[in-house]
C-alpha cells in the first residue's frame, strides 16, 4: 500500500447491504484505510461497527422516519401499484444523495467512492466529484448481457436464440420500469455537465462467487466475484437435540411480516417430521410468534451462521445474504421469492442443484413438504451446496476484497 485513502460508502439504506459492506469496509481499515459511510441522518443506526464513520447528508427535508417509509413500502413491493411505489420511493433516495451527498463528501475529505451497485447515485457523485471508484456489488451482478436474464426474473439460463431473444425483451420492461430513477440520473448528469457514459470504476468486488452466477461473456476486465463479506466472530448458538431435523426458516428483514408463509413453513416441516428454526426478523408479534404451528424454534432475530451449522435444509426467500450464508454452511435451500432479485437469486440456487423452486403465491403445505424431503433425503442436492461452499472458501471474503482494492488503486 502506497497511501492511506478515506473512502466514501454509497449504499441502499437497508441492512442487506450496510451490514456486508461494513464488514468490507473493517477490512480496508485493516490495511490502514478510513472509512465513512454516507446517507442521511436515520440510516446512523444501521451502522453497528464502532470503527466506520457515519456522515449525514445535509438534507433540508424531513428525514425523522424516512427509512422506516421507505422500508414499509420495499416490504410490500409485489403487484404493479406496490412495484411502482418502490421505484419511485428508491427514485426519490438516490435524488436525495445526488442533491446533498457530493458537499458532504468534500466536507469530510473523502478522496474515494465505494458505489454499491445497487444505488446509482454512487457512480454519479464519484463521476461529478472526478473521485476514483469502486463498484461493490452486495447483490447478483446487476450488468446486464444478452445470455443472463434480468436479476429480478426467475427464468433458467438459456445459451440460445430463444433466450437471448427472452432475456432482450425482460431487459427492455426492465428499463421501463427503472425509468424514474433514470430520469432523476439524466437530470443532474445535465445540471452537472457529465456525459450519458458512465464512469468505469477501477475495480468491481462481488460478494457472489463465480458458482452461482449463470455462465458470462461480457464481464468487465476488473470484475472480482468473491464470497460472503463477513465477521469471522460468530456467536455460539445451543439448539435442542431431540432427533428431528432442523429446518432454519427466513424471511430477511424486510419481508418478515408475512405470518401466513411461516405458517406453511412450520406446517411443513412439522409434515416431515422436523423442526422449523424461524427468525422473522422483528415482523411478527408476541403472540403471532408463540401461535405458529408445529413446534418451531422462533426469535426475531438468530445467529444465522451458527444456526446453519446445525440444519439440515433451510427455507428461503432468496434474499442474497442469507442464500449466501446457508451455501457458505453446504445446506440446501428451498427458495420462496418475493421480489427484487430473490426470484434470480432463487433460479441461480435450482441451476446449480443445491435447492429448488417454489412459488409463495401457490405454494401448498404439501407441495412445500415434498420439496424439503427431496431436498433433505437426496444427497446430490447438499453436495452441490458443498460445492458451492467450497468455492466460496477458495474465493476469500472481505479481506481478500479488500485486498483487491488496495492494489487496484496503487
Amino acid at each position: 500500500m502506497t497511501g492511506r485513502r478515506h473512502f466514501a460508502i454509497i449504499a441502499p439504506p437497508t441492512p442487506g447491504h450496510v451490514n456486508p459492506l461494513q464488514v468490507l469496509g473493517s477490512a480496508l481499515m485493516d490495511l490502514g484505510h478510513r472509512v465513512t459511510i454516507v446517507h442521511q441522518s436515520d440510516v446512523a443506526p444501521l451502522v453497528t461497527d464502532p470503527r466506520i464513520g457515519f456522515a449525514a447528508i445535509s438534507d433540508v427535508i424531513e428525514v425523522e422516519r424516512s427509512l422506516r417509509r421507505f422500508n414499509a413500502t420495499l416490504a410490500a413491493p409485489t403487484g404493479p401499484v406496490g412495484l411502482t411505489r418502490m421505484i419511485r420511493a428508491t427514485a426519490a433516495i438516490s435524488e436525495r444523495l445526488l442533491n446533498h451527498a457530493p458537499s458532504v463528501l468534500r466536507h469530510i475529505g473523502a478522496d474515494t467512492v465505494i458505489a454499491d451497485s445497487a444505488e446509482p447515485a454512487g457512480a454519479l457523485i464519484a463521476q461529478t466529484l472526478g473521485l476514483p471508484m469502486i463498484v461493490s456489488v452486495t447483490g447478483l451482478p446487476l450488468l446486464g448481457e444478452e445470455d443472463v436474464p434480468p436479476p429480478f426474473l426467475g427464468w433458467r439460463y438459456r445459451d440460445d436464440a430463444i433466450g437471448r431473444l427472452r432475456n432482450r425483451g425482460g431487459y427492455r420492461v426492465s428499463e421501463r420500469l427503472m425509468r424514474p430513477v433514470a430520469d432523476v440520473l439524466s437530470r443532474h448528469r445535465a445540471v452537472w455537465n457529465l456525459p450519458e457514459a458512465a464512469p468505469v470504476p477501477r475495480l468491481y468486488v462481488a460478494q457472489c462467487p463465480q458458482a452461482l452466477d449463470y455462465p458470462r461473456r461480457s464481464l468487465p476486465p476488473q470484475f472480482r466475484y468473491g464470497a460472503p463479506w463477513r465477521n469471522l466472530a460468530d456467536e455460539p448458538v445451543e439448539l435442542p437435540d431431540d432427533g428431528r431435523p432442523l429446518v432454519f426458516c427466513s424471511l430477511g428483514s424486510l419481508q418478515g411480516a408475512r405470518r401466513s408463509l411461516f405458517v406453511l413453513m412450520a406446517q411443513a416441516c412439522a409434515a416431515i417430521g422436523a423442526r422449523a428454526v424461524i427468525g422473522h426478523g422483528g415482523g411478527l408479534s408476541a403472540a403471532e410468534a408463540a401461535g405458529l404451528p408445529g413446534d418451531p424454534l422462533v426469535r426475531a432475530m438468530w445467529p444465522q451462521q451458527a444456526v446453519l451449522r446445525h440444519a439440515a435444509a433451510a427455507i428461503l426467500h432468496g434474499g442474497f445474504n442469507t442464500v449466501l450464508d446457508a451455501l457458505a454452511a453446504g445446506v440446501p435451500i428451498v427458495t420462496l421469492p418475493i421480489a427484487f432479485e430473490q426470484p434470480g437469486t432463487a433460479a441461480r440456487v435450482a441451476w446449480t442443484g443445491a435447492g429448488e423452486v417454489l412459488s409463495p403465491r401457490t405454494a401448498s403445505v404439501r407441495r412445500l413438504a415434498l420439496a424439503l424431503e427431496r431436498v433433505i433425503d437426496q444427497p446430490r442436492y447438499r453436495e452441490a451446496a458443498s460445492r458451492l461452499a467450497a468455492a466460496m472458501n477458495a474465493a476469500g471474503g472481505a479481506s481478500s476484497a479488500a485486498g483487491a482494492i488496495d492494489a487496484a488503486l496503487n
